[in-house]
């Protein structure tokens, strides 16, 4: 009766207006042939700071750790923090992981005849406080520190003869930075209309001399979301990243594709000094419970003078939504991703399971 009982609770299509805090595991479990068999679980934790106050925005942490018989290893927490009044915004990324990953180059146009077997070794912290002093801007700093280490695991391969790829061994950096933003949708899980840009500048010094890195990065995000009918939601994305350094390590290089953006396209399969890329969603809200969606996008990486307009890659496709707090709008979505083919290669591809909207 018990099972019964949270069954008809996760399937109700009522919200649940007390405010409260929520919490949703997902177990994880896959295989691939360069970590064997990978399992662990994630958690998505929510709550409000101010539960009266309704129009202050969720908080939500998520967490996660897996586990592969090969001994590879991957524990992140990320947090997005609003706090009473919605007077600061706090964001924050700890990563640390041992992880194999094909690498096929530098470029817009990597084969994938060259893929590489690397193994990764990454130590990853962010945090960003922002606070607002005009209504719906938000004026931050931020402080991140990165180190990598680098397993090649082909010694002829594409990794060890390129002379253009810096960084080989892995390296660290300190990033010290600033951002300024513009919020004015009307949720930050699930919203059905308003703008949201973001402009975010970190420069590293050369805090630690040698061969690391000592440059800057710029990250521009755009979003905008409109309200279609009772059902629907248009919403649209752009962003752009580049750093600018003459030495930058090829593991700092902005990449093409992941769950969020350029869906379908394996992430690092295009990496350069420059990316920009756009997508557009429709999103149907079935009930409280559930929903789906229908993507396309298209993006680009290039170096410091090789940009072309007839460089950007397709992608598309489509997905559905369970929303586990509809009053929060939280969802966990599957997501199937198409990108492009080309000539003697199989059509790329990827299937994404993940929490929240990708914007």
């Amino acid at each position: 009766m018990a099972q019964m009982k949270l069954i008809r609770k996760m399937l109700s299509n009522t919200k649940d207006t007390t405010r409260k805090a929520s919490l949703m595991p997902i177990p994880a479990l896959g295989y691939a042939q360069e970590t064997g068999f990978e399992f662990g679980v994630g958690v998505l934790y929510s709550f409000y700071m101010d539960r009266k106050d309704t129009t202050n925005r969720s908080s939500n942490f998520f967490g996660n750790a897996t586990y592969s018989t090969k001994k590879t290893y991957s524990v992140a927490l990320r947090g997005d923090a609003w706090t009473k009044g919605n007077l600061y915004h706090i964001l924050g990324e700890i990563r640390f992981k041992r992880q194999p990953f094909n690498f096929y180059g530098l470029g817009n146009n990597t084969q994938s005849v060259n893929e590489d077997d690397l193994v990764q070794q990454q130590l990853k912290f962010q945090f960003d406080v922002e606070k607002t002093f005009i209504k719906y801007a938000y004026t931050g700093v931020s402080l991140g520190f990165e180190n990598y280490s680098f397993d090649d695991k082909i010694e002829d391969g594409v990794f060890a003869k390129d002379p253009q790829i810096l960084g080989k061994p892995g390296g660290k950096a300190l990033f010290v930075g600033v951002s300024q933003s513009y919020d004015t949708r009307n949720s930050n899980n699930y919203p059905t209309k308003g703008f949201f840009g973001r402009v975010t500048y970190q420069y590293a010094p050369d805090f630690f001399g040698g061969d690391n890195f000592n440059g800057s990065q710029v990250k521009v995000n755009i979003r905008n979301f409109w309200k279609v009918g009772n059902k629907f939601v248009l919403g649209a994305q752009g962003i752009y990243n580049t750093i600018l350094s003459d030495n930058t390590p090829f593991y700092l290089l902005p990449q093409l594709g992941n769950d969020e953006m350029m869906r379908g396209y394996y992430t690092g399969r295009y990496r350069d000094k420059n990316l920009l890329a756009m997508q557009t969603e429709l999103r149907y809200r079935y009930n409280n419970r559930f929903g789906a969606v229908l993507f396309a996008g298209t993006g680009t990486v290039w170096g410091s003078s090789d940009f072309k307009a007839n460089a950007f890659k397709p992608n598309y496709g489509g997905g559905l939504r369970y929303f586990f707090d509809p009053a929060k709008g939280l969802s966990a979505r599957l997501d199937y991703g198409i990108g492009e083919k080309k000539p003697n290669e199989k059509r790329q591809s990827g299937f994404y399971i993940s929490f929240a909207e990708a914007f």
